[in-house]
């Protein structure tokens, strides 16, 4: 697919239809998260591939927020085969389906295998997950890993 910058993001299975902002990275270098103030809202991390073009392309939201679950609230439920649906500026929808499903700690993430180039367009998913706590949050990332599968 030509390169264009997504607009929304659909997981029929969790009906999410969520609007997609943009993110760069934050000042410890990291990818950024969108703002607590709309839980609603995804973000791609425009460091990345828009959805649909060759190589990994990031997308990130919250799992939740102080007023209750976020837009990513139940990834972790999703299973292979699932599908996601991404309509970009154009017009066009990318579908990807999803290959896999993991959480990994913080502490030693594996940037290279999540964020990692490829040879051909595919999906991260990333939320917090693992165990919270008030002083340090999430101790780890739920990741989906998908491949686009369709495009229309």
């Amino acid at each position: 697919m030509a390169r264009s910058n997504p607009v929304r993001i659909a997981i029929p299975e969790l009906r999410i239809d969520a609007p997609v902002g943009r993110v760069g990275l934050d000042d410890k270098g990291n990818v950024a998260v969108p703002p607590v103030d709309d839980r609603n809202l995804a973000a791609w991390y425009e460091g990345s591939p828009p959805p649909g073009a060759n190589g990994t392309s990031v997308v990130v939201g919250h799992v939740d927020v102080k007023a209750g679950p976020a837009v990513f609230y139940d990834l972790g439920t999703l299973d292979k085969g699932d599908t996601i649906r991404v309509t970009r500026e154009d017009g066009t929808t990318a579908v990807f389906t999803i290959y896999g499903i993991q959480v990994f700690r913080k502490k030693g993430f594996p940037v290279e295998r999540v964020y990692g180039g490829t040879g051909h367009p595919e999906l991260r998913i990333i939320t917090c997950g693992g165990t919270y706590n008030k002083k340090q949050g999430y101790t780890g990332n739920v990741v989906v890993f998908a491949r686009l599968t369709k495009h229309a």
